[in-house]
């Protein structure tokens, strides 16, 4: 039986116990370091991310900013175009798997979907500005889904004008809106760059979300394409959020 939760040092406040366990209600917002294409990778390659924002997380403890992420590659097949006349062309697929966050020199197993993810262009422009100083003195950012956030005042606000998250001093973060596949939330959970409601694929042109993770077959992301070939670029983002009544314990 696992003993309650136990504050142990970690950078700057992990909370880990004497079998450490990563349990809903919590999100993760990461960051790919590393491109994975389905044109290059194979079976078993790694894959990498990292935290980019406090993990807030059951109990009052937290991960730190730049957390690493590990997966493996599940599969992945290039595409190739078919010049049939007519030809239904045969999908290109990457699936990637994500298997532990390492904390505190270990790894904890990871039981996540993939509330959303942005490519590099969607990122970039979450963070930063979208107008000149000039039109908008208080450099007003979009977070991806939508929701708009004011660096020096705490509410962010949906497009309604609604406060759906709060801008902190580590992070933005927020009760999660259902929306789509994604559900909703009645605890904080650190977001990041995202917005309440994000929920899919953003910047993904041509580019289906076949598979995000559920209950049945956790932490599998899987990307599928007829016109091309599928790739997770290095400074992608992505929200996880752990799967309810899912744990992961770290072995002895």
């Amino acid at each position: 039986m696992l003993r309650p939760l136990i504050a142990l040092a970690f950078a700057s406040s992990v909370a880990l116990a004497q079998n450490p366990t990563l349990t809903a209600p919590a999100t993760l917002p990461v960051t790919f370091t590393k491109t994975i294409s389905a044109n290059q990778a194979k079976p078993g390659d790694i894959v990498e991310a990292k935290t980019f924002q406090r993990v807030q997380l059951p109990g009052g403890g937290s991960i730190p900013s730049g957390v690493r992420v590990v997966g493996h590659v599940v599969s992945a097949n290039g595409f190739t175009y078919d010049k049939t006349p007519y030809a239904h062309q045969k999908a290109s697929t990457l699936s990637i798997h994500f298997d532990s966050i390492q904390m505190n020199g270990q790894a904890v197993p990871l039981n996540v979907t993939v509330r959303a993810i942005a490519n590099p262009i969607a990122t970039w422009d979450a963070e930063k500005p979208q107008t000149s100083s000039d039109n908008d003195p208080l450099a007003t950012r979009v977070q991806i889904g939508g929701d708009q956030l004011i660096p020096s005042q705490s509410e962010v606000r949906n497009m309604d004008g609604d406060v759906v998250a709060y801008n902190k001093r580590d992070g933005v973060y927020a009760h999660l809106i259902a929306r789509g596949d994604c559900d909703g939330s009645d605890v904080e959970v650190s977001v990041g760059i995202f917005s309440a409601s994000a929920c899919g694929a953003y910047g993904f042109a041509s580019v289906n979300l076949a598979e995000h993770g559920t209950a049945a077959q956790p932490s599998t992301l899987t990307l599928v394409s007829t016109h091309g070939s599928p790739e997770i670029w290095k400074h992608t983002t992505a929200l996880l959020e752990v799967i309810p009544q899912q744990t992961a314990s770290l072995g002895r």
